[in-house]
């Protein structure tokens, strides 16, 4: 039968009962984590988000409320009251932080009772992600997922704290905006009252922040819900959230870089004690692609890239020569140094086969042993030449160098994969580490071959390099922007800009990637027009909330991260969203499904 609480309230949570509560008077609540009934003695483990503690019952203390505590079963809703007691020498756990102490009950309430979950709510189990997302709240039960969320709540505490301290207002912006499709598909959301008329929920508060600065609040911030309607992949959701900031009268990168540094920095003190000691390092784009085939590098490990175009020029073999000099072509190799041992015949062509499916059509190989060396292209050098090739790449006896030769992108794009497949295979980075490192500029514009027109590599609000103003005519593929990301452990962290605030540069932006005037006063207009009152310069960066906790937490899945997210297909498994809607709603929006 269930109770009510009949006016008890919880002297502490679970979790918190130590050996210096022993004999006083104690009210505890929380979910039955296990019940485990001796005979005589009745032992529940109870539990909150804080822990778990052990309640006793005895019956030869009182043999009416051993009884009642008898019916109770795993996931019942209880409160107990009683007196804390130290454990018997033989009974103490070493392993809970309350596992000296139990609490001798005196009065039961169950509060509510529980059918038998549809999997165990355990911390190791071999449960389906998809059954853990359809009962999400009893997955959520589990003390891992709740600590999950316990450090996302720490992030969000300490990002406004810290923000508040430097100035900066915490100003929401709507969710139902303009259509401004630029990247990802908007989520659209029909309006009842203007019909065959939508708003599209933000991709990120890019325009609402940059009015707010011409509004002349100075320092913007929110922690923004965002949404994007694009194919999902791994640690991708349809909503997401993004810690975000805006500031006025900064002109340089280092001017914003300095806050956001100084934000990671407080709160990886504040949440897992890590304290970092002078400046994030920095490597440039071209250098980051050059070296790591990434413009979102993880350095913890080595196995960079090397390029030995200068070698491949004067040698036989076409593939090489051709590649090293052919303009947008290039050649390149990885030393895994020491790792020769490990790759047979078999294992070499799992990888040929892995950079294949990065557009890389093949590999070579050379494996340094004792007294020759072993490779697939030694017969295309002369025996100099090839000794001066594995001298520059740092050949030793029980390396394998990989080479790799074609369109320069391709190429690298493949061994930046190769290069973490290999680091992660033998385990080449130190586990509990983390690696930041700010990569700065990147180009401002890319070309789309198949729309055969520029687009922004970030979005079109982006500022030039001042000294690179005048090549907007001449030369936009040499622009660099004034661009950062923040990179740890090889993901990308956040990212921003300093953004455009002359008219004259935004207009100039919009033509080099093909918008006409009409297409700039439907998307942009609005905000075209604030521009002609005076736009301070400013800057921001957005951090991603929940990748910043996944890789604090270190969960490799998004997911345990997000309270209630979304699978592969972007549908949630507990809700049962999308759903179709009555044609009473139907009508009143005036749509009709296309058949």
């Amino acid at each position: 039968m269930e109770e009510g609480l009949n006016g008890l309230k919880r002297t502490k949570y679970c979790g918190e009962f130590t050996a210096k509560d022993i004999g006083k008077k104690a009210i505890a609540m929380g979910f039955v984590a296990k019940a485990r009934n001796l005979g005589s003695l009745l032992f529940v483990d109870l539990r909150d988000r804080t822990g778990v503690v052990q309640v006793s019952f005895a019956s030869e203390d009182d043999s009416a409320l051993f009884d009642k505590a008898s019916a109770i079963r795993s996931e019942f809703v209880i409160a107990v009251v009683g007196t804390v007691a130290l454990r018997g020498e033989k009974n103490i756990n070493r392993e809970m932080t309350t596992g000296e102490i139990e609490i001798k009950a005196s009065e039961l309430a169950i509060i509510s009772q529980a059918d038998t979950p549809p999997f165990a709510i355990a911390e190791k189990s071999n449960v389906g992600e998809a059954l853990r997302l359809k009962y999400r709240y009893l997955d959520l039960r589990r003390a891992t997922m709740q600590n999950y969320l316990v450090i996302r709540d720490k992030i969000m505490r300490i990002t406004h704290n810290y923000l508040a301290k430097h100035g900066f207002l915490n100003i929401e912006t709507p969710f139902l905006g303009k259509s401004t499709p630029e990247g990802a598909r908007d989520y659209l959301v029909p309006s009842r009252i203007h019909q065959g008329r939508f708003y599209a929920l933000p991709q990120s508060p890019q325009l609402y922040k940059q009015i707010l600065m011409i509004s002349g609040l100075d320092r913007y911030y929110q922690i923004a819900r965002c949404f994007r309607d694009e194919d999902l992949r791994a640690n991708r959701q349809p909503e997401f959230s993004q810690i975000d900031f805006e500031m006025s009268f900064v002109s340089e990168p280092v001017e914003v870089m300095k806050i956001a540094e100084g934000l990671i920095k407080d709160i990886f003190a504040k949440t897992i004690g890590l304290s970092f000691k002078g400046k994030f390092a920095k490597i440039k784009y071209k250098d980051a692609m050059e070296r790591f085939g990434t413009d979102k590098p993880d350095t913890r490990f080595g196995l960079e890239i090397l390029n030995f175009n200068s070698y491949a020029k004067e040698c036989e073999f076409a593939l090489f020569r051709d590649a090293a000099k052919k303009r947008g072509h290039s050649v390149y190799a990885i030393n895994a140094k020491g790792l020769a041992n490990s790759y047979s015949r078999k294992a070499i062509d799992k990888i040929t086969d892995f950079v294949k499916e990065y557009g890389l059509p093949g590999l070579a190989y050379a494996i340094v042993k004792e007294n020759e060396v072993t490779s697939s292209i030694k017969k295309f050098f002369t025996e100099q030449q090839f000794a001066q090739l594995i001298s520059a790449l740092d050949g030793n006896v029980g390396d394998i160098i990989f080479f790799a030769a074609g369109e320069r992108t391709t190429v690298l794009t493949a061994l930046g994969a190769l290069r973490l497949k290999i680091a992660r295979e033998h385990n080449l980075i130190a586990a509990h580490t983390y690696d930041f490192l700010w990569v700065t500029d990147f180009p401002l514009l890319e070309y789309d071959s198949e729309e055969a027109r520029w687009t922004a590599m970030h979005h079109p609000f982006t500022a030039p390099r001042d000294k690179d103003i005048p090549l907007l005519d001449k030369a936009p593929g040499r622009v660099l922007a004034k661009a950062y990301d923040l990179v740890i452990n090889g993901e990308e962290a956040g990212g921003g800009s300093i953004r455009i605030h002359q008219r004259a540069i935004q207009q100039k932006m919009f033509e080099i990637i093909g918008l006409s005037d009409t297409d700039i006063a439907e998307r942009f207009g609005f905000f075209i027009e604030a521009f002609k009152y005076g736009v301070p310069p400013h800057g921001g960066l957005a951090f991603g909330l929940d990748r910043l906790v996944m890789l604090i937490a270190q969960t490799e899945n998004i997911k345990d991260v997000i309270a209630f997210p979304k699978v592969q297909n972007a549908s949630c498994l507990m809700q049962g969203a999308p759903s179709d809607v009555s044609a009473v709603q139907m009508d009143e929006l005036g749509i009709d499904i296309k058949k």
